[in-house]
């Protein structure tokens, strides 16, 4: 499985700013990249799909997601990510960006770090036309001849948009889930698991160092994410162990180690149980799935 990391490069629509916009396929993507974003492959950067009208189908780290009218999928990096083959009756906006894209932007936008684990994004009826609007003048922005001395006006249409999109996932029916301290705390342990996933944590360990307590964590946690912090650990190690089995040949005992885990026989058993399969029968829906 190839890892698309400064992909990119190769098709962005701006020589200065790392981004992709494309509206309704106006602009050709090369067959290569075509065929490699059929296949499953790990993200590099940060993928979106804005459906005006039509269905599409994508999958994200062995999820199905069915993007309809007026929703938007959202692929994060790493995430092991593929759709099926476009409809050309579909209506739809593409939009691509690195990490680097975020040193141009004024602000942070917490989406971005997938706090709800939600790779589906719904819109009301005025946001969506919000968002449609600003799509369409991006896209006229960067794909004009003067793109060069427009950089500061896409950023701050660019800027716009992800507010817009900030704001939809974290929409639900007619409450908003403000951006406070207990999202922001969550997202500060997303990060600390992230940034130390294979050390095998302590809860309380990760508490101390948010400058919180245990039990305040837990109620935070699950909040936002509807499991312990314990168990939030175990899921995202399994979801590595899922991607890293899916882009590269690794034996159980290796991935074991790679992930911090002493004992691979427990691993093995901790793989089973939250995913079902063993490891060698995951490899085996992999090898097949690969070669569909």
């Amino acid at each position: 499985m190839q890892d698309t990391k400064g992909l990119l490069n190769k098709f962005k629509h701006h020589t200065k700013l790392p981004l992709t916009v494309n509206e309704n396929c106006k602009i050709d993507v090369p067959e290569d990249l075509l065929q490699l974003f059929l296949q499953p492959h790990k993200l590099g950067f940060y993928y979106f799909v804005f459906m005006d009208e039509g269905t599409a189908t994508y999958h994200a780290d062995r999820q199905e997601i069915t993007l309809a009218d007026s929703q938007m999928v959202c692929g994060f990096p790493n995430q092991v990510f593929y759709n099926s083959p476009k409809d050309k009756n579909n209506r739809y906006n593409n939009f691509g960006f690195d990490a680097a894209m975020l040193s141009f932007l004024p602000q942070s936008y917490p989406f971005l770090h997938n706090p709800l684990n939600s790779n589906l994004v719904s819109f009301d009826p005025a946001s969506k036309q919000r968002v449609k609007v600003i799509f369409s003048i991006l896209f006229q922005l960067v794909h004009s001849p003067d793109k060069q001395k427009n950089t500061e006006v896409i950023l701050a249409y660019l800027n716009i948009l992800l507010i817009e999109f900030n704001k939809a996932y974290f929409q639900h029916g007619d409450q908003e889930i403000i951006s406070n301290s207990r999202l922001s705390k969550f997202i500060e342990f997303k990060l600390a698991v992230e940034t130390h996933l294979t050390e095998q944590q302590d809860v309380r360990v990760i508490a101390e160092n948010l400058s919180t307590t245990t039990s305040r964590l837990y109620d935070i946690v699950k909040e936002f994410s509807g499991v312990s912090p314990k168990e939030w650990i175990t899921n995202r190690l399994i979801q590595e162990a899922q991607r890293k089995l899916q882009y590269s040949a690794i034996s159980a005992k290796e991935l074991a180690y790679d992930l911090g885990f002493n004992d691979p026989g427990y691993f093995s058993r901790l793989f089973k149980k939250n995913t079902g399969k063993t490891v060698s029968a995951f490899l085996a829906d992999v090898r097949d799935l690969s070669h569909r």
